[in-house]
């Protein structure tokens, strides 16, 4: 096998590590606010555990850009590329630290009565779930119409964010308890949107790694 097919190869294993990363970390959003849903503490604690076979993920990635830039030194399009898929390992190793945060706040209210039915979580996962995939897309493809696609399903995970702020703050009482579950499940929301924010991140950079060019899809 010659160099630059070799080259070529090692570029494309990484690729589909990166991808492999993507769809695990799909799936821990998607169970981590089942867990929550269900109230499932075995099934939040297997998304815990888990936690660290993504951590490693993201080290192989880097550790394969990291060798692709020292021994075949790419030129400017396919460093942005290498570079680009080095930034997206650790967007999605946060993204799956916000799985484990969900996961945690399911440990803390097993037991309890939830205090209103939890609907507008797995919405927002779900659109979460579809920047994910869009956004892998995105680089897999170079594709800057589905890069950019990120800022309209980013302002609908907002508004969905917005709605269950609205819902849960007038449930506010003078009840530690129920204040403690309240605050839970906003905080729950709440890292669900920061998913999305670290989803349009991507985006963001896709779009460089095709153009040159910086573009900030929050406005």
């Amino acid at each position: 096998m010659d160099t630059r097919t070799n080259y070529h190869q090692s570029l494309k294993d990484m690729q589909n590590l990166l991808m492999h990363m993507g769809a695990t970390v799909e799936r821990q959003i998607f169970r981590a606010v089942d867990s929550l849903k269900n109230l499932d503490a075995a099934l939040a604690q297997s998304i815990i555990d888990e936690d660290d076979a993504l951590d490693q993920m993201m080290l192989d990635v880097e550790d394969r850009c990291l060798r692709l830039v020292a021994l075949q030194q790419p030129m400017a399009g396919d460093l942005r590329i290498i570079t680009m898929a080095g930034k997206l390992a650790v967007d999605l190793e946060r993204i799956a630290d916000h799985a484990v945060d969900i996961a945690k706040i399911t440990r803390r209210l097993a037991g309890e009565e939830l205090l209103k039915p939890i609907v507008d979580l797995p919405r927002m996962a779900d659109l979460c779930i579809k920047m994910l995939q869009e956004s892998l897309l995105a680089y897999t493809e170079g594709n800057v119409n589905r890069a950019a696609y990120m800022a309209e399903l980013d302002d609908e995970v907002d508004r969905i964010y917005s709605t269950v702020l609205n819902e849960v703050m007038p449930m506010m009482s003078n009840d530690v308890a129920r204040n403690r579950q309240l605050m839970q499940l906003m905080m729950a929301a709440h890292y669900l949107e920061r998913v999305a924010d670290h989803a349009t991140n991507i985006g963001e950079g896709v779009i460089f790694m095709v153009t040159g060019k910086r573009k900030d899809l929050n406005k």
